[in-house]
């Protein structure tokens, strides 16, 4: 079924254009780009199993092309090709948005960003966002890579990093694949290694997140922070 089977005040396309994006539900502009469905599946149906399957549009971000292809009516390449490129072009966007702004002032970019890349792995990470002096984006970056259970965090290794992009500061981030966002004993800790380290090259860090799939913890919000 395609959406012009659909009748005209239920499509997603006509709808955006009359009332605008921010109406649509996730399915309705996922829909937009899928375009049609598979035999005995609207395209509706399959948005909706899309972002069940993998999560939402958090998990969605992070699915590849391999991933995908496992996905009943994603076989052919053209349709994966639209659907990674349209993705690409989110976490770009965001990282653009923050590469040109004060990053510590938009904590919900940050979030944004960090669900992105993170949230939806089923393996734990640290990552790093390296600030410039304005706090404006340098590069976000896989630095560690554990299992369900935790990761080895070296913070000798982040400030060889942050000296080579000549960073003023950090947001330091990862993920828990339990889905539970609360800061462990060993979170502050890490915390307060990475701290102590970085301080002596005077190269801050302004925060800590923990990541989930929807859902997001700012150690420096909930007053954590070492």
């Amino acid at each position: 079924m395609t959406l012009k089977n659909l009748p005209v005040q239920a499509r997603p396309r006509e709808k955006l254009l009359a009332r605008g994006a921010a109406t649509l539900s996730d399915a309705e502009l996922l829909a937009i780009i899928l375009r049609t469905g598979t035999a005995g599946r609207s395209v509706l149906q399959m948005a909706d199993e899309l972002l069940a399957t993998f999560g939402g549009l958090a998990g969605l971000l992070r699915t590849d092309a391999a991933q995908l292809a496992r996905f009943k009516g994603l076989g052919g390449s053209a349709k994966r090709a639209e659907l990674l490129a349209v993705m690409e072009l989110a976490r770009r966007a965001l990282a653009a948005q923050l590469a040109a702004s004060d990053a510590f002032e938009q904590p919900d970019a940050v979030r944004a960003l960090l669900q992105a890349q993170l949230a939806a792995l089923p393996y734990e990470v640290f990552a790093v966002m390296f600030l410039d002096t304005k706090h404006h984006l340098l590069a976000l970056e896989e630095m560690f890579r554990g299992t369900l259970t935790g990761t080895s965090v070296w913070p000798r290794e982040i400030a060889r990093r942050a000296l080579a992009l000549d960073a003023a500061a950090v947001v330091l981030a990862h993920n828990h694949p339990s889905g539970d966002v609360q800061a462990s004993r060993m979170d502050v800790d890490i915390t307060r290694q990475v701290k102590e380290a970085l301080a002596l090259l005077e190269v801050h860090v302004l925060d800590h997140f923990i990541v989930a799939p929807g859902q997001a913890l700012s150690m420096y919000e909930a007053g954590l922070m070492p």
